[in-house]
């Protein structure tokens, strides 16, 4: 679905509307240029942290202000001051003085590369799977205020993550099975309403 949107790939049926309009007659760089995605699967770039974080809005690698203020919005800053080399820091095993960081420490490296573009349709895939509680919840805060007034999709299998949506789509194989807000869920008493209190109940 979010390489759809994202226009990696075209539908072969139905239509994907944006304002009305069929996304495939819009330019695909004119659509990514105002979408900012982290799939699940990013990527842990041999580069230092500013190089790490310009790779999500490539033409602005020099903008040294905007890394700096997109590693502020995804709490990667406070890691950046920690590292010897700052923002300067090579990272990774390849280089002779490189750092490794733990996977929550490279999640939220990530999702300052989504907030390199001044976007009005954020895409979030599982984007704080590898952080503890604490760390998720302030990316969260943080992610609320920062969207305020654009479009963004989460996908999540976290409830802690999904209840702060305004809308929610429940897919399975493939198909929309419901659509509601968190407590309208609930009361349907469906399939989310199941995995929601199944999960509930480990925090019990």
């Amino acid at each position: 679905l979010i390489k759809l949107l994202t226009r990696l790939y075209d539908p072969t049926e139905g239509r994907i509307l944006l304002d009305g309009v069929d996304l495939r007659e819009y330019d695909p760089d004119d659509v990514r240029r105002e979408v900012g995605v982290i799939f699940q699967d990013y990527l842990r770039y041999q580069l230092t942290v500013a190089q790490n974080i310009a790779v999500g809005n490539i033409e602005k690698q020099d903008d040294r202000a905007l890394i700096e203020t997109a590693a502020q919005r995804s709490l990667a800053d406070s890691l950046a001051e920690r590292l010897p080399g700052r923002y300067d820091q090579e990272l990774g095993r390849r280089f002779r003085q490189g750092v490794e960081l733990s996977g929550g420490e490279w999640q939220k490296i990530a999702l300052a590369r989504a907030y390199m573009r001044d976007a009005q349709l954020l895409i979030l895939d599982e984007p704080t799977a590898a952080l503890d509680a604490r760390a998720e919840y302030e990316v969260f805060q943080r992610f609320a205020e920062l969207t305020k007034g654009r479009t963004a999709v989460l996908i999540s299998h976290r409830f802690s993550t999904v209840r702060m949506a305004d809308r929610i789509l429940v897919l399975e194989k493939g198909e929309l099975k419901e659509i509601g807000s968190h407590e309208e869920l609930l009361e349907q008493d469906g399939r989310y309403a199941e995995l929601f209190h199944l999960q509930a109940q480990g925090y019990r």
